[in-house]
């Protein structure tokens, strides 16, 4: 299927590892022009390297998006530097922390939202007017399982990520008439190398296997192309009637952690 991307400017926040780089990737062998940030210079480079070894055009622009400002910024430049924006696609964020409730102190809130919330309204806020001069565009934030599915000890980041599925459902409606699509992504427990999961399964081996019988129908995490797959499908125009939903990408998973 043509995603009809090629030309597309697409910005991706938190777009250097994982599942950012992974979507980036994906936007670019589909013909998009991506623009990936990140803190990591490093990591950055390695995206920006990986992108455009496929084929696409890249620009990476390192900046903490959990600082003010700072998303606002990376989007100037993404139109400046391109001279369009066509989506954006919010999917820097993080856990934070995490504990019982009376060891969870406001700084972890704060934390979880300024990330995982706050980024992803700021940076849309900036790019929305961008997008409704070319005649609109497509919006897309990656949550999470956990804004709808409870976690101990996690709860703060599943809060966060409950409020960006809401936030993007309210947005999709007040964007519409500006021909702006806004649409949340709620990947389950992903296998990234080097990530998070890949150190449960080499610590605890058997821990790990008992959570794939117990939460994973298909007996496995997905991996995170398969996330990358569904998210350039929801930027393309081929999702032009898809707005305001919260799409699951969880393989049928339970509870999102072990």
């Amino acid at each position: 299927m043509d995603l009809e991307l090629n030309g597309k400017v697409i910005a991706v926040t938190g777009g250097s590892r994982g599942i950012g780089r992974a979507i980036a990737e994906r936007l670019g062998v589909e013909g998009a022009a991506v623009a990936i940030a990140a803190r990591s210079p490093a990591d950055l480079a390695a995206a920006h390297a990986a992108v455009e070894l496929n084929g696409g055009r890249c620009l990476a622009y390192a900046c903490d998006l959990a600082a003010p400002g700072e998303a606002a910024a990376f989007v100037a430049a993404v139109a400046e530097t391109f001279g369009r924006l066509d989506g954006l696609i919010c999917n820097a964020g993080g856990p934070g922390g995490g504990g019982p409730l009376a060891q969870t102190p406001r700084q972890d809130w704060e934390a979880a939202f300024g990330l995982n919330l706050f980024h992803a309204v700021e940076a849309l806020q900036a790019a929305a007017p961008v997008m409704a001069a070319l005649g609109g565009g497509a919006a897309l934030f990656v949550a999470s399982i956990s804004g709808e599915k409870p976690v101990a000890r996690r709860w703060h980041y599943g809060a966060a990520k409950a409020a960006l599925i809401h936030a993007a459902k309210s947005l999709a409606l007040e964007l519409a008439p500006q021909h702006i699509r806004v649409n949340a992504l709620a990947p389950g427990s992903t296998l990234v190398e080097g990530g998070g999961w890949a150190r449960n399964r080499q610590d605890d081996p058997a821990r790990f296997a008992a959570f794939l019988e117990r939460e994973l129908p298909l007996g496995r995490l997905a991996s995170a192309e398969e996330i990358a797959d569904a998210a350039a499908f929801l930027m393309s125009p081929r999702a032009g009637w898809i707005n305001g939903a919260a799409v699951p990408v969880d393989g049928g998973q339970g509870r999102p952690s072990w």
